[in-house]
């Protein structure tokens, strides 16, 4: 006699593959993620709703900070968006390898904050370094409305634009970002340069 609790399993062929599923809920992730496949960005919004909380408690249980943790949980998503045949089906279900993927995310966030830590005390004191950011930032200021300049700002990532309206809007120091963020200040200079390179690319060039 069959046994009652296979019963409960579903069988699902995968390409030339008989793949097991665990239950109707891995069925259903399964579906969501094939029409993922076809561009359905209903099917994506839904897997981002099921499991978008989760996985930032996740990443945020390793990286202790909650805009790192969303900014790792949406990367993972957009991973799948841009390329859903990352997630193989044969190999186990959407949501463990969901969770795998923000985990490795995470712990790769964490280690390079660590090496930007490591760096940031083998800098030389904040009075021997060009404030390079206050530089962009005054030039911007000269060249662009501020209208201007706070609309590029809304298409940088999140990190970087809460840096630079901090030094542009609040006139704060690296220094002082760094401290009110509880933050290395070799972080904060990255992230001042990198949104400051994309800043540059966002605003419309001068006549001069």
């Amino acid at each position: 006699m069959v046994d009652q609790a296979q019963d409960h399993r579903l069988k699902e062929r995968v390409g030339g593959t008989i793949v097991v599923v665990r239950d109707l809920e891995d069925a259903r992730d399964r579906d969501l993620v094939r029409r993922v496949r076809t561009g359905d960005e209903e099917a994506f919004r839904t897997l981002f709703r099921r499991y978008g909380s989760s996985a930032k408690g996740l990443a945020f249980r390793l990286v202790r900070q909650s805009f790192i943790a969303e900014e790792i949980v949406q990367e993972a998503f957009l991973a799948l968006w841009r390329d859903p045949g990352r997630y193989r089906e044969e190999r186990g279900s959407f949501r463990a390898w969901l969770m795998s993927t923000v985990h490795h995310r995470a712990v790769d966030a964490v280690r390079r904050e660590e090496a930007q830590r490591r760096r940031g005390r083998e800098h030389v004191p904040e009075t021997d370094v060009e404030d390079i950011a206050q530089n962009v930032v005054e030039q911007a200021d000269m060249a662009q409305s501020r209208q201007q300049v706070r609309a590029a700002l809304e298409d940088i990532p999140s990190e970087q634009r809460q840096v630079l309206e901090m030094m542009y809007y609040e006139g704060k120091t690296q220094s002082t970002i760094a401290e009110e963020l509880d933050l290395p200040l070799g972080t904060v200079k990255s992230r001042t340069l990198l949104g400051m390179r994309r800043l540059r690319g966002l605003l419309p060039r001068g006549d001069g």
